[in-house]
């Protein structure tokens, strides 16, 4: 009886995930040069993933919009995503800046920029020199879609996703074959995900015996206020500010990040949102959202709401500037986070991009030292894994968020889920749309 419950329990998605983030620590711990070795096994794991993107979110963009009743629901969609993104990113802002002010984590290290070697920041603050908000608008529009698809630009593929959407929706009934056709193609590209999820714990494995055996358990502690400050805002940000939206929904958060858990942990483990967007897209369309609404604003939003990486920002600006000694006043900070309204959006797509982002936003300033990003390198990665699950969180959240405004959210379906109910008798029969699609292998959604 117990051998069958623990096989059971070992077969879900997310403990196989939990148990390799908890095997990639101890690898890394006692073994830190097998650890910091174990790199490809995680970058494998997102390529596979990365792989898949492209075509997944052209064709879940294109399905949605080209099956809206009218072109007048696009727009009303994006113009409800758009908003809320800048309400959710501004107050994440400024959460960060009130903690960051309140506890002062970099108060007392007293780094003279002068002694900073800057060589190991050049790649982010060449990029930064390249990241104003006419270079961002500029980068929306490819030179080539075939070279947009090529390098995975999701902006461009985005762009040009809308763009097809509308001409096919314009186009009429005739173009409902071309439409179905692409629908199937999606639902076979989630077929590939499923695959792909076998390898999800040795990826969270990989990355985390990687992150340990290179940086060390000890970088935690020499930067422990900082990293406590962050997740702290995190989970703040997600459990007050979220837990009420989601309430405001009609949802319980708590049910929510249940139903998200392996998502969640596979995120912790890679410390990337990418890892889990096809699951994503399952899921929220499984929760009830309406296909249109999920196949615009969940990948907006890994492009425009990034909750977790606005929190970062301000507390990494302004921990550089206290490390250093640079006193800024209510004006300056109001600026920071002025300018950091606008860097954040352009960061999309870029490799490093909230460490662009802040090289960006700190050479603007011309007041505090860019030279100060150094001193954020050796705890990046463990700082990432906090702010790449908040925006996960978030991005979810929007999509209720806009689906409900919308009155797109079939909420008797989305209680159902969430109570791991049958869902049977809520299937939503849409013309031409394929079968509901089960959820990744191993997974324990309902």
């Amino acid at each position: 009886m117990l051998v069958s419950k623990i096989r059971k329990a070992v077969s879900k998605l997310y403990v196989q995930v939990l148990i390799g983030i908890v095997a990639g620590i101890l690898v890394g711990h006692f073994y830190p040069d097998v650890g910091s070795q174990m790199k490809p096994l995680g970058d494998l794991f997102i390529k596979l993933i990365r792989m898949l993107l492209a075509p997944i979110i052209f064709a879940s963009v294109v399905v949605g919009i080209a099956r809206m009743n009218d072109l007048h629901e696009a727009g009303r969609v994006g113009v409800k995503a758009v908003l809320y993104f800048e309400v959710a990113s501004t107050i994440a802002l400024v959460a960060g800046m009130v903690v960051v002010n309140v506890i002062k984590p970099g108060s007392g290290m007293n780094i003279d920029p002068a002694h900073i070697d800057s060589a190991a920041i050049t790649t982010y603050t060449h990029a930064a020199k390249q990241h104003g908000m006419l270079d961002f608008f500029m980068s929306i529009v490819p030179n080539s879609i075939v070279g947009a698809f090529a390098n995975g630009d999701m902006l461009p593929i985005i762009f040009f996703s809308v763009l097809l959407a509308i001409s096919l929706a314009r186009l009429g009934p005739r173009t409902a074959p071309f439409v179905d056709m692409l629908d199937m193609f999606l639902q076979g590209m989630f077929g590939v995900v499923r695959i792909v999820m076998y390898v999800a714990p040795i990826g969270a494995f990989g990355g985390m015996a990687f992150t340990i055996g290179k940086y060390g358990i000890g970088t935690l502690a020499s930067f422990g206020e900082l990293m406590v400050c962050l997740y702290l805002t995190s989970i703040f940000f997600v459990v007050i500010v979220l837990g009420l939206v989601m309430k405001m929904c009609g949802l319980s958060l708590w049910k929510y990040l249940r139903y998200i858990r392996d998502e969640i942990l596979i995120t912790l483990g890679t410390a990337s949102t990418e890892a889990v967007l096809p699951q994503m897209l399952i899921k929220m369309e499984k929760l009830g959202c309406s296909r249109p609404v999920v196949g615009m604003v969940l990948p907006t939003g890994y492009t425009f709401n990034a909750d977790g990486t606005a929190i970062y920002l301000t507390m990494a600006a302004l921990f550089i500037a206290q490390a250093m000694n640079v006193h800024l006043s209510i004006w300056d900070q109001l600026l920071v986070l002025g300018v950091l309204l606008l860097t954040s959006k352009g960061s999309a797509g870029v490799a490093g991009a909230g460490f662009v982002a802040l090289a960006a936003t700190l050479a603007s300033m011309h007041k505090i030292p860019v030279e100060g990003l150094v001193l954020l390198l050796g705890v990046d990665r463990f700082l990432n894994e906090a702010r790449a699950v908040t925006n996960l969180i978030g991005n979810g959240v929007a999509t209720v968020v806009v689906a409900r405004w919308e009155g797109q959210l079939d909420m008797q379906r989305a209680r159902a889920v969430l109570n791991r109910e049958s869902t049977a008798e809520y299937e939503v029969r849409e013309p031409h749309t394929q079968p509901s699609i089960e959820p990744a292998v191993g997974s324990n959604a309902h």
